[in-house]
């Protein structure tokens, strides 16, 4: 199981690396030009992986990549607790107690160093944490989406742009989140439906109306 977390880890890194470093080849609209590099690494990723289901053995390995795309908890084991404990807590831990400079961050670039931030030191402790975090999460349950989306805006609304509020807020929300969907997942049907089709059935209706609550300031 190790070889697979340090795999997530590693393409993980790589697929934000690809993704970071090609949008500083362009000067105009940055974000926009990130969210776009974004779309097109994730879809080339996304052939990878179509390819490696294309290859893979029909009645063993291609059953096992399907569910495991879906996500879930249903094949977590004790045996894969420990690592991702102390990664997950290690890395909440940091962004916690890094979390005022996240405000910073939002002024921009020039504003933080004359603040005294390196911004690009910063983001790429936080970028490597944010990556190492993820890995090891989908490493484990798969891919369940739409968390990270939805529950920072809930947060947003609930306790404001404050980051030293906001960050410890997301992490109890997305974690109490996720045991609500997961207990859906197991009681809505006879047989257990995967995370990831829970949560984007759920997700997509929550953030459109976050998205209007925030717009017309309900």
């Amino acid at each position: 199981m190790l070889h697979v977390q340090v795999s997530a880890f590693v393409f993980g890194l790589l697929a934000v690396a690809l993704a970071f470093f090609g949008s500083r080849l362009y000067n105009t609209a940055p974000m926009i030009v990130l969210t776009l590099m974004g779309i097109l690494i994730g879809s080339f990723f996304g052939s990878l992986t179509s390819l490696l289901k294309y290859i893979a053995d029909p009645l063993d390995t291609l059953p096992a990549i399907t569910f495991w795309l879906l996500g879930g908890l249903n094949s977590v084991t004790w045996s894969d607790i420990p690592l991702l404990a102390v990664i997950t807590l290690g890395g909440a831990l940091f962004l916690i107690v890094i979390r005022w400079r996240f405000n910073i961050l939002s002024l921009g670039d020039e504003e933080a160093t004359a603040l005294g931030i390196n911004p690009n030191r910063l983001k790429l402790f936080i970028i490597v944490c944010a990556t190492l975090m993820t890995a090891i999460a989908v490493s484990v349950g798969g891919v369940i989406g739409w968390i990270g989306l939805v529950i920072p805006h809930a947060g947003r609304i609930l306790v404001g742009p404050d980051h030293k509020r906001l960050i410890p807020v997301s992490l109890s929300l997305g974690a109490a989140f996720l045991l609500v969907i997961d207990n859906i997942s197991r009681t809505l049907l006879p047989g257990e439906v995967p995370l990831g089709v829970i949560t984007g059935l759920v997700g997509v209706p929550i953030l459109i109306v976050l998205l209007r609550r925030n717009r017309v300031g309900w």
